[in-house]
């Protein structure tokens, strides 16, 4: 992608929607809007469209100077017909032809792309897995997002939707995922799998937890931010939530590593900035879980484009034919 050419990214997400303009690896202006994911399409699509005319507006740009808009989305969506097909935190957003509306109001190329792998492109040529041929991206936050980069461009497999690697099965009889099945890695390590099990345990529990302490008592308050800083307290009950979330993602990663045998692992989203309390856990555990000879020499890093992945990943899908 040219310096020289300027791009807007649109990031949909579940509660807003992030807007930049973008040059080369730098987001030069950005604004925030509510998604208002619980109104009709028309009112979520009014809000997409607004955010691109604020962009403009306060940039001072013509649609002129602007090469292309890339809009990435929580899938799945069809990246070849620039069609959100579905999404679970954006209900309204079905069967939407979000390609065609954008060209037809702004008259600008335009590209669409699941939001993990669009992250994860954005994280290879910009980021953490800049300098890799092969990149395998995951955010772990709300739920597990992941993206697949062979040879610096998206693997999307047969239709474009490949590597919703967040619904792999690591256990048959697992909890109930919110895709309806059982035993996901999505079901046992993101977020909200993470909130759910501190919660029971302290349900259960016959020790005193810092967790408690730090949401005053409020278990609906619980979060892995919360988590991680009871165990960076010592807390023994965050600790043993910490552990076994590492093993959850060692059991899975290795079985990533045994399907595509990644240069890299870049590990972002909220789940992430555990830090030195997972990072090290998981470079020990994941190679164990792989039967592949040389898995302990890829590298599993923290993600470092955090605040502006979005956008950037958006205006990155015009980096590749």
């Amino acid at each position: 992608m040219s310096d020289e050419r300027t791009f807007i990214g649109v990031d949909i997400g579940g509660t807003k929607i992030a807007t930049g303009l973008v040059r080369g690896a730098r987001v030069l202006e950005r604004i925030s809007l509510p998604t208002l994911a619980d109104r009709p399409k028309e009112d979520v699509l009014r809000q997409v469209f607004a955010s691109v005319d604020l962009i403009l507006e306060r940039t001072g740009h013509s649609l002129g100077e602007i090469a292309g808009i890339g809009i990435v989305a929580p899938g799945p969506l069809d990246p070849q017909t620039g069609e959100l097909l579905y999404s679970p935190n954006i209900p309204a957003l079905r069967d939407v032809p979000i390609a065609h509306l954008m060209r037809e109001r702004y008259g600008r190329p335009v590209r669409v792309e699941n939001d993990a792998n669009a992250a994860g492109l954005a994280e290879a040529l910009f980021g953490a897995g800049a300098g890799y041929a092969h990149v395998f991206y995951v955010t772990v936050s709300t739920g597990i997002g992941t993206g697949v980069i062979l040879g610096g461009k998206i693997y999307g497999g047969r239709t474009g939707m490949a590597v919703e690697a967040g619904h792999v099965t690591i256990d048959y009889e697992g909890p109930l995922c919110n895709c309806g099945h059982r035993g996901c890695i999505e079901a046992f390590a993101s977020g909200t799998a993470i909130a759910r099990r501190a919660k029971e345990k302290l349900r259960h529990a016959t020790r005193p937890s810092q967790l408690l302490d730090l949401v005053a008592g409020d278990l609906n308050a619980i979060t892995p931010i919360v988590v991680g800083e009871a165990a960076r307290r010592g807390d023994s009950l965050a600790l043993e939530i910490v552990e076994e979330t590492a093993r959850f993602l060692s059991i899975w990663l290795g079985g990533m590593i045994n399907v595509f045998d990644p240069d890299i692992i870049v590990l972002g989203g909220g789940v992430s900035q555990w830090g030195d309390l997972l990072f090290p856990r998981l470079r020990e555990l994941t190679p164990t879980y792989s039967i592949l000879p040389r898995a302990a020499e890829i590298a599993i890093v923290p993600a470092r484009l955090e605040a502006d992945v979005g956008i950037l990943g958006a205006a990155a899908l015009f980096a590749t034919p």
